[in-house]
């Protein structure tokens, strides 16, 4: 986990308050701490907001920030290719 990100969830575990906090860092570890804070990922364009669950603990933050949207392929109209 990311020193700057750490420094932000110990302030806020201290206090005891429950605000989001923005973060680029994707590649950071979800950690025990984090535990109930809503951290907004940056997936390239916008922050998508994260709420920090036991079972995310282990994981990084950016497999929770999708970057890409699918959309779906166009169905072919089969009597415009005659």
């Amino acid at each position: 986990m990311d020193d700057h990100l750490q420094k932000k969830v110990d302030a806020q575990n201290e206090k005891g308050t429950k605000n989001v906090i923005k973060t680029w860092s994707r590649r950071s570890m979800i950690v025990p701490d984090m535990i109930g804070h809503t951290i907004a990922v940056h997936d390239g364009r916008k922050h998508v907001p994260v709420f920090v669950t036991e079972a995310m603990i282990g994981h990084k933050l950016g497999e929770f920030a999708p970057t890409r949207t699918f959309r779906s392929h166009v169905k072919e109209d089969r009597r415009s290719r005659r």
